[in-house]
């Protein structure tokens, strides 16, 4: 991306609502006899950042394109910014910008042109060329959508959704396809609207990614809620803390739980890479060295870890993988 340019609170203006931004009450989609989403319901605070998170198939993104207008519920009721998402779309459209999962720009027509048309719809736009600068696009300006790249056209999507000074921002997976260093560039912009009075309310399969940036964070699975709070609340449920160590492969893992205080549990996610998880404190790390001096086990690299926001979503969503 390029250079740092000022997106910042001296050119986006202050969103004006009252909490909440979003209500999502008992909403119901499906599609055929499956509910994609199954009375779903959770609440956006203005000013703050979302992250709604969820295996594949969850309904994030029906649920997304709901609150954004292109889906009419089956059930239930969405509330954005105190209005109808559909009947009152036209009264919404300058106040809210939207990051598609995919598309969002005419096919043959250049990133620049497109950017600028985006803009032109608004009364108050963001400076083109400090927003084109910001998010790296200066060298691909002139290159039509279908021939950019996948993080290119991912960088264009955020930089329409954010040229028109909205309350309120819908972002898709904003971060799918970008390359470390934009990745790092687009969660600084979206901290940036935070900071500037702007609700934004993203999805990700990145978890650290909604550790670093979200207030708060909706876990869904199977079109339902399992569990909703900041990433510390949710970190900090069940165990604070994981031991992580090296040893050969195909350790005793039941002889080492029966010596390890109750409730502990270890795992080999990978073959010589253990994990105990349990309640963190001198005395299941005393009997975890006790157990591998009585069995001869010289334990490499063990360390004290705390628990990550994608540990907690395993836990609650599953670990087994999803087509």
């Amino acid at each position: 991306m390029g250079a740092a340019c000022p997106v910042s609170a001296r050119i986006l203006r202050l969103g004006t609502v009252s909490s909440p931004a979003v209500e999502v009450e008992d909403l119901v989609l499906t599609y055929g006899s499956i509910r994609a989403v199954d009375r779903l319901t959770f609440e956006v605070a203005a000013g703050s950042v979302t992250a709604v998170v969820g295996p594949n198939g969850a309904g994030k993104t029906t649920t997304m394109e709901t609150c954004e207008g292109y889906r009419q519920p089956h059930g239930g009721r969405v509330r954005v910014l105190g209005a109808d998402p559909r009947r009152d779309a036209a009264r919404l459209r300058p106040r809210v910008g939207v990051l598609l999962q995919s598309g969002g720009a005419w096919s043959g027509v250049r990133a620049v042109e497109m950017l600028r048309h985006i803009a032109s719809l608004h009364a108050h736009p963001l400076d083109i060329p400090a927003l084109v600068e910001r998010l790296g696009l200066g060298s691909c300006g002139r290159t039509p959508y279908r021939s950019l790249s996948g993080g290119e056209q991912r960088r264009l999507g955020l930089a329409m959704a954010v040229v028109g000074r909205p309350e309120l921002v819908f972002l898709d997976e904003p971060t799918a396809g970008l390359d470390p260093q934009a990745r790092h560039g687009t969660w600084d912009l979206v901290q940036e609207l935070r900071s500037s009075g702007v609700t934004v309310v993203l999805t990700t399969h990145y978890m650290d990614e909604a550790e670093r940036l979200a207030d708060t964070v909706h876990v869904i699975d199977s079109g339902r809620l399992v569990a909703s709070g900041s990433p510390s609340e949710l970190m900090a449920h069940g165990a604070e803390r994981t031991v992580r160590f090296w040893a050969p492969a195909g350790l005793d893992r039941i002889s080492l739980r029966a010596a390890l205080p109750e409730g502990s549990r270890v795992d080999e996610p990978l073959p010589g890479s253990y994990v105990v998880r349990g309640h963190v404190d001198p005395h299941l790390l005393a009997a975890l060295t006790a157990w591998c001096a009585a069995n001869g086990v010289l334990a490499e690299g063990l360390a004290v870890e705390r628990r990550t926001l994608e540990d907690v979503f395993l836990d609650l969503t599953g670990r087994e993988l999803r087509p």
